[in-house]
C-alpha cells in the first residue's frame, strides 16, 4: 500500500522501518551521513523538514509532515488528500 508523505509523494508502507523527528543529534548524523551517500530523498518542497523516514533498502526520506501525521498515515487513521501541504 503506498502511502502520501505530502505534495503528492508517496511511500510504500511495508517497506518503512522507523519514522523520527529530524532534531536529535543522531537523526541528523544519519541524514547528512545519507545526503553524501545519495541514499536521501528530500521531498518536503523546500519547506522545514519536519520527519526522517528510514526505509528497509537504506533509503532515507525528508518528509514536511510531523512524525506523528505520517505515523497516523501509515497506520491508515487520518485520510490524506493527493494534493495536501504539510
Amino acid at each position: 500500500m503506498m502511502t502520501n508523505i505530502g505534495f503528492g509523494n508517496f511511500v510504500a508502507s511495508e517497506r518503512v522501518v522507523a519514522v523520527a523527528g529530524p532534531e536529535s543529534a543522531p537523526i541528523k548524523r544519519l541524514v547528512q551521513d545519507a545526503k553524501d551517500a545519495g541514499i536521501a530523498v528530500d521531498v518536503t518542497c523546500g519547506r522545514k523538514t519536519q520527519s526522517v523516514i528510514l526505509t528497509d533498502s537504506g533509503h532515507v526520506i525528508l518528509s514536511a509532515l510531523t512524525a506523528s501525521a505520517v505515523q497516523k498515515r501509515l497506520a491508515g487513521e487520518e485520510k490524506s488528500e493527493v494534493d495536501d501541504e504539510a
